[in-house]
């Protein structure tokens, strides 16, 4: 069975889907057997490379308001993030044009690595507050996760990747994806943002057992009070 996530690494909602989409796949029994695509999706390409601006700001400006409501707004989506355990700090993260970012993930992908670096991307920007836009950042998070960051300096100066990203740009735009988190299960079923966790769980049980995939055994009570082949618990 395959999960196919488009998602832009700026998007704080994103973070928290995965999360959502992760805890669901362990709970429903179903880990091992799902397998999880993510894509490129680009929410603002415009974001200049040496953006500096502060998200806060940045909002403000975007939806018309005080900067004291931007802050309230990303203080109810910091809140939700901690309800998946994650420690957003908006006061830091700054604006940041990530399609180079969505270049080397598709290259990562290639060295079996895709997941770390979607995964490493996430927690620097929303976690860190690094500037996931810039070069110097992207070879050392590339880097971090054992990859060359001589390879991927080419990458970020060329163009190699790009269409693959716009392919998945183009394949949302074909299934009217207007924002994201987005997710497709098993190519049937569709989720739009980060919903409560038990739409994501009963989406993934309904898809796998359509797919014909039994989940793991679920062990209850403890271990106590059982012979193996060479002890008993008397």
């Amino acid at each position: 069975m395959k999960v196919e996530v488009w998602s832009d690494y700026v998007c704080p909602f994103c973070y928290i889907g995965k999360r959502q989409l992760e805890k669901a796949i362990r709970d429903s029994g179903y880990e091992g057997q799902i397998e999880v695509e993510y894509k490129s999706f680009l929410l603002d390409p415009t974001t200049p490379i040496d953006a500096e601006e502060p998200v806060i700001s940045s909002l403000a400006k975007k939806y018309r308001m005080s900067e004291t409501e931007a802050k309230n707004m990303t203080n109810n989506v910091a809140e939700r993030a901690k309800e998946v355990g994650l420690n957003y700090n908006f006061d830091q993260m700054k604006t940041a044009n990530t399609v180079a970012a969505h270049r080397l993930a598709k290259w990562a992908e290639t060295k079996n690595k895709g997941h770390e670096m979607s995964e490493r991307l996430l927690k620097a920007y929303f976690l860190e507050g690094e500037a996931i836009g810039k070069s110097e950042v992207l070879l050392k998070l590339v880097n971090e996760i054992g990859l060359n960051p001589v390879e991927a300096e080419g990458i970020i100066n060329g163009n190699q990747y790009k269409d693959e990203v716009e392919k998945d740009i183009v394949e949302a735009q074909q299934l009217g994806v207007r924002g994201v988190p987005f997710f497709v299960f098993d190519n049937k079923y569709g989720i739009s943002g980060a919903q409560p966790q038990g739409l994501f769980q009963q989406t993934i049980e309904k898809a796998a057992s359509e797919a014909g995939l039994k989940p793991k055994l679920k062990m209850v009570g403890d271990q106590s009070n059982l012979c193996t082949d060479d002890h008993c618990d008397f």
